[in-house]
C-alpha cells in the first residue's frame, strides 16, 4: 500500500489541509472561553453557569463522535469532514446573533454535532493515509493545529472583544473559518485506503463492543478524560483569577496570554517524534509530570511566574495527548476509527464534567482549589498507565507460552 510520505507535494498538502481542520475546530469551540466573565456579567449567571458555553458543546460533541466515525465509513472521511467543518464555520457565525443566554446555549448545542465530524475522522485520515513510521510525527502536526487553533480563537476573541464587543468578534471568526474551510476542501487529497461500508447501527454496535472488550485499549482511552478534564478546567477558570484582585486584567490582555499555546505547537510534534523514538509510556509519564509542574507553579502569586506556569502546563498537555492519540491508533488496529471516536468520547466528556464541576471548587476554594482538583486528576493517570503496561506484558506472555 501506497502511503502519503514525506517531502512530497501530497505530503505538504495534507499536512496544510489537518493543520487548518484544527485550527478551525478549535477556534470556534474556544471562543467562548475567555468571555466567560462578560457571560457572568451580562446575563447575571454564576461561573460555573457561563462555563456551560463551553460544556455543552463539548457534552453533545461527545457522543456525536461515536455516530461520525460510522457514518465516515459509509459517507467518506473528506466528504463527512468538509461538511462538518463548514457546518462548524457558518454556526460559528450564526452564534454572534443569539439574543438572550438560552439561545447561545442551543446554539452551542447545536455547534457541537457538526464539531464531531472532524476530529475522529481526522484522527482516522491520518492513521490510514500516512506512513505509521512516522505517525508520532504526523499526528502532532494535526493537534499542533488544534492548538494553535485554540490559541487563535482565545486571543482573537479578547482583541476583538476590547475593540467591537463579543457579537461582531464571534462574527469575525465565524467569517474567517469559513474562508478557511474552502482551502481545506480544496487542499486535503482524497482518501486512498479507507474502504466505504455502509454500515447500518447493528454492525456499528458490534464495532464499539470489540473496542469495549479491549481492556487494555479502554486504559488508554480513559487518558482522554484525565488530559482534557484538567486542561479545559485550567483554562475555564483562569479568567475569573486573572481579572479579579490583585491583578485586575482586561480581556486584551487575558487573551494574549494564551500566546503560551505554542507552547503546545511546539510539544505535541516534539513529543510526538520523542515517543516514536522512545516509546509511547516512557513519554507520556514525562509529559503528565511536566503538567503538574507546570499546575503547581501556577500558585505562586507573581504574574509572571503564573504564565509561565500556564505555559509549561499546556506544553505538557499536548504532548500527552498527541502521544496518546497516536498510541490509541496504534492500539486499536481494525477498529481505529472506533477507538478514536471513543477516546475522542472520553475527551470531551472530561472537557463537559470536569470543566463544570470546576466552578464548585472555584466558588468554594478560589484558585487553590482549582489546582488541587487538577492535581487529582492528573495523579490519576499513573495508575491507568502502570495497568496498562501490566496488561501489554500479560497480553505478551500469553502468546509466548502458547
Amino acid at each position: 500500500m501506497t502511503f502519503i510520505q514525506p517531502h512530497t507535494k501530497a505530503y505538504r498538502k495534507a499536512s496544510l489541509a489537518l493543520f487548518i481542520s484544527g485550527f478551525v475546530t478549535f477556534a470556534t469551540l474556544y471562543t467562548t472561553q475567555p468571555l466567560m466573565p462578560l457571560f457572568s456579567e451580562e446575563f447575571h449567571i454564576s461561573a460555573a453557569a457561563a462555563s456551560l458555553t463551553l460544556s455543552i458543546s463539548t457534552a453533545v460533541l461527545a457522543f456525536s463522535l461515536l455516530a461520525a466515525a460510522s457514518l465516515s465509513d459509509g459517507f467518506g472521511r473528506k466528504k463527512l469532514m468538509v461538511l462538518s467543518l463548514t457546518a462548524t464555520s457558518v454556526l460559528g457565525l450564526l452564534t454572534a446573533f443569539s439574543p438572550a443566554f438560552p439561545a447561545l446555549l442551543a446554539m452551542r448545542g447545536l455547534l457541537g454535532i457538526f464539531l464531531a465530524g472532524i476530529p475522529a475522522v481526522a484522527m482516522t485520515y491520518v492513521g490510514e493515509e500516512f506512513d505509521p513510521k512516522g505517525l508520532g510525527k504526523m499526528m502532532g502536526l494535526y493537534i499542533s493545529g488544534t492548538s494553535i487553533g485554540g490559541m487563535s480563537g482565545r486571543l482573537l476573541t479578547g482583541l476583538l472583544t476590547d475593540v467591537f464587543g463579543w457579537r461582531p468578534a464571534l462574527a469575525i471568526i465565524g467569517i474567517l473559518s469559513i474562508v478557511l474551510s474552502y482551502l481545506f476542501w480544496r487542499f486535503l487529497p482524497a482518501p486512498r485506503h479507507s474502504s466505504q461500508r455502509h454500515a447500518g447501527v447493528k454492525a456499528a454496535c458490534k464495532e464499539y463492543g470489540a473496542v469495549l472488550h479491549r481492556k487494555r485499549l479502554l486504559l488508554l482511552i480513559s487518558l482522554g478524560f484525565i488530559l482534557m478534564g484538567s486542561f479545559v478546567t485550567l483554562y475555564n477558570y483562569i479568567g475569573f483569577h486573572l481579572m479579579a484582585a490583585p491583578y485586575h486584567l482586561s480581556q486584551t490582555v487575558i487573551g494574549f496570554i494564551f500566546i503560551v499555546y505554542l507552547a503546545g505547537t511546539f510539544s505535541s510534534v516534539y513529543m510526538g517524534k520523542k515517543a516514536d523514538l522512545f516509546g509511547s509510556a516512557k513519554m507520556i509519564k514525562i509529559a503528565i509530570f511536566v503538567m503538574l509542574a507546570g499546575a503547581a507553579v501556577t500558585l505562586l502569586p507573581q504574574l509572571a511566574l503564573k504564565i509561565a506556569g500556564i505555559a509549561v502546563f499546556t506544553f505538557g498537555f499536548f504532548g500527552a495527548h498527541s502521544i496518546a492519540s497516536a498510541w490509541v491508533g496504534r492500539a486499536a488496529g481494525d477498529q481505529r476509527a472506533q477507538a478514536s471516536s471513543l477516546y475522542l468520547l472520553a475527551y470531551y466528556i472530561g472537557s463537559s464534567v470536569a470543566g463544570s464541576c470546576g466552578g464548585f471548587f472555584w466558588t468554594h476554594f478560589h484558585w487553590i482549589g482549582i489546582i488541587s482538583f487538577i492535581s487529582v486528576l492528573l495523579l490519576l493517570s499513573y495508575p491507568v498507565l502502570f495497568l496498562a503496561e501490566f496488561r501489554k506484558k500479560g497480553h505478551s506472555r500469553l502468546h509466548v507460552n502458547q
